[in-house]
């Protein structure tokens, strides 16, 4: 924790930087995990080699053939990589952007990069040409690793570029210094180990060896630079928070499916299993347009981490499930659920993760939770993780019900990932944890309520925003604590709760400030129908919505279709509505389900703190939301500035009428 003098400190040893070539000042502690020995990547590396060298490290499947590397030549490969960069010219902190689904290739163009003195660099495969060819150009790439021949079209001649190495599929076209994989690795097979042993040794843990580029919603992404030490000290001190077993005791299980250009993904996939000794099994690259369940099934992690709409998705397949069982079945389940929600409940209050459990709840796996859990490839997980963004109470208490506590945690890319981490022993609904050992939590300026700005301290924290000092100091304090731009509050447990975001508060004409989430989630609480809901309101009069319905999602592209989803059917035939699709319902074409719709949000209105917090008005829009139509990010974040130009016309047409509804004035 900083002490009163560091301001002066601060100025004078360097807390962060801009400069890709800089060190930094680490943020070490007096004792426990935060006083720990700083390492390099090479170094945890080397030292899990030791201790897990047969150990199955990574895991995938080519066609209906199991595929495997064990920590030995995981290593070897990694330093293979590395001499091939060398040979390549890969210059020292210069660039190495890797371009494609999830694979060991991946997370060996990775750690080579870093092993030779590069940058990882992860790009969004969703990214267009032009922003693969602003982050390639901000940290120098000098060579780019891609999947195949689509993200390759994205890839023009930049001025730093000597090399690009395609790692699936055969090239279509032979271009100078483009390579498959096996061609880039070859290169550096028989080259002698001195060069990289000395640029190893020259290593640093205060080091930038990482890029992690945010997906900003505004403006260009910036490159957040994270140490050796940020990512080594953060994997061990999140592996003791939530108690992953060493793999000499018993082996931790990953699938490894979100995009690794996130932190997220890159630090429970990557750095956290090495730590243990675990092993990370590929998905398929349609995992998340229906074959993740497969792999859930055949692999079994030990461990899971899915971002919120991913356990939306498996609710709303189980809750269709569902609607098609037999009565007694359903019967049987709903009691279960009952007992389940009871149970898990009790157990939250008293901060245990296990305990005399109730003749009724053994009952209640038996019949019920044990087979749910089989069925979703989730029987051996005891530490289900959701983050990335807020996930409903509705989908938190789904799950609970069913006997899977879902443990939300809390943190940015700017913190090398988790900041808090709810666990099995210490968690509330809606909370997202505590902080990881050797972290500090400080809320910035509280209002009444105790709201405040959540800012960090720790060995998490990043070096700064390559090229941007400006930026970083916006981010960064003189004392060298982290802005997260999120409001939040603790409870008398010491439990974090965010309560909105800083930049996300819609301030309306009369002065009002309100945060969107909790009014978008209770709306989305009440219908049902709805997959998204947005509010809308900022230097407005009054507050509207705009709302999209469930919709089947296509599977090859991922995009939303105009069909309904079952379950949204069901519900429509409960309302006495025959709609089987979005057009037929947008922008109130069905009157049946927009009057229960504005009923779902009158109820909300009327637990609303102040009538400038109701919703006057809302339009249901001809489309969901989706990655691909540009208004969710990659991890399904809504993108409230993009949203806001796409339907600026329906939005327009919400405050044409200059008369303001007349029950929006500010209570006297």
């Amino acid at each position: 924790i900083p002490d009163p003098s560091a301001k002066t400190e601060a100025a004078k040893s360097p807390l962060w930087t801009s400069q890709g070539d800089a060190e930094v000042k680490l943020r070490m502690g007096e004792s426990g995990v935060a006083a720990e020995p700083p390492l390099t990547v090479h170094q945890m590396f080397t030292s899990a080699v030791e201790r897990y060298g047969d150990n199955t490290a990574l895991a995938w499947k080519e066609g209906d053939q199991a595929k495997s590397l064990n920590y030995r030549d995981y290593y070897k490969a990694c330093r293979t990589a590395a001499k091939s960069y060398l040979k390549l010219g890969l210059q020292r902190y210069h660039g190495v952007c890797i371009l494609g689904f999830n694979s060991a290739e991946w997370f060996i163009a990775d750690i080579g990069a870093i092993l030779a003195g590069g940058f990882g660099v992860g790009v969004y495969t969703t990214n267009s040409p032009e922003a693969c060819q602003f982050v390639a150009e901000n940290c120098k790439a000098n060579v780019i690793v891609l999947e195949n021949e689509k993200q390759l079209q994205k890839i023009l001649q930049l001025p730093h570029l000597k090399a690009i190495v395609q790692y699936k599929g055969a090239l279509r076209e032979k271009r100078p210094n483009l390579y498959t994989w096996d061609e880039f690795m070859e290169l550096g097979r028989d080259e002698p180990d001195g060069p990289l042993d000395a640029i190893i040794a020259s290593q640093k843990p205060n080091q930038c060896c990482s890029l992690i580029y945010t997906s900003g919603t505004t403006g260009q992404p910036k490159g957040v630079m994270l140490s050796h030490d940020n990512l080594t000290w953060t994997a061990l001190s999140t592996a003791k928070h939530v108690c992953l077993t060493d793999a000499t005791v018993a082996q931790e299980v990953v699938v490894s499916y979100l995009p690794l250009s996130h932190i997220a993904a890159q630090m429970v996939d990557m750095w956290l299993i090495m730590r243990v000794g675990g092993s990370t099994h590929f998905a398929q690259p349609d995992a998340l347009k229906g074959s993740l369940v497969n792999t859930l099934k055949e692999v079994r992690p030990t461990a899971f981490m899915g971002v919120p709409r991913v356990w939306e998705k498996m609710q709303e397949k189980m809750k269709s499930i569902g609607a098609k069982s037999s009565t007694l079945r359903r019967k049987v389940a709903s009691w279960a659920k009952d007992v389940g929600l009871q149970t898990n409940l009790t157990r939250m209050r008293q901060n245990t993760a296990t305990g005399q459990a109730p003749f009724q709840y053994q009952l209640a796996k038996k019949l019920v939770f044990k087979k749910v859990r089989k069925a979703l490839g989730l029987d051996r997980c005891t530490k289900c993780y959701t983050g990335a963004a807020p996930t409903t109470k509705d989908t938190l208490e789904f799950f609970l019900s069913l006997d899977i506590p879902l443990f939300e945690l809390y943190g940015m890319s700017e913190c090398t990932g988790p900041h808090t981490i709810s666990r099995p022993d210490a968690f509330r609904l809606t909370s997202c944890g505590k902080e990881i050992p050797g972290c500090t939590t400080k809320l910035d300026n509280p209002d009444e309520e105790g709201n405040g700005e959540i800012c960090f301290w720790g060995r998490h924290i990043f070096m700064g925003y390559l090229n941007a000092p400006d930026k970083t100091e916006d981010a960064l304090d003189a004392e060298g604590w982290l802005h997260s731009g999120d409001l939040g509050k603790r409870d008398e447990h010491g439990f974090l709760y965010i309560t909105g975001r800083i930049k996300e508060l819609i301030i309306t004409a009369g002065g009002e400030n309100i945060p969107p989430v909790p009014i978008e989630d209770a709306v989305k609480d009440a219908v049902p129908l709805l997959s998204n809901a947005m509010l809308i309101g900022d230097k407005r009069k009054f507050l509207s919505m705009l709302v999209t319905i469930k919709s089947q999602i296509n599977p090859e592209t991922g995009n939303p279709e105009d069909e309904l989803t079952p379950e949204a059917v069901e519900i429509c035939k409960k309302l006495g509505s025959s709609a089987k699709t979005v057009s037929e319902i947008a922008g109130g074409r069905d009157r049946t389900v927009h009057a229960a719709i504005q009923e779902g949000i009158n109820q909300v209105n009327k637990k609303a703190t102040s009538n400038a917090q109701c919703i006057q008005k809302f339009v249901i829009l001809n489309r969901d939301f989706s990655i691909n139509g540009g208004e969710l990010g990659p991890t399904m974040k809504l993108k409230r500035p993009v949203v806001l130009k796409m339907y600026k016309d329906q939005i327009d047409n919400f405050y044409k009428d200059l008369e303001t509804p007349a029950d929006n004035q500010r209570p006297k």
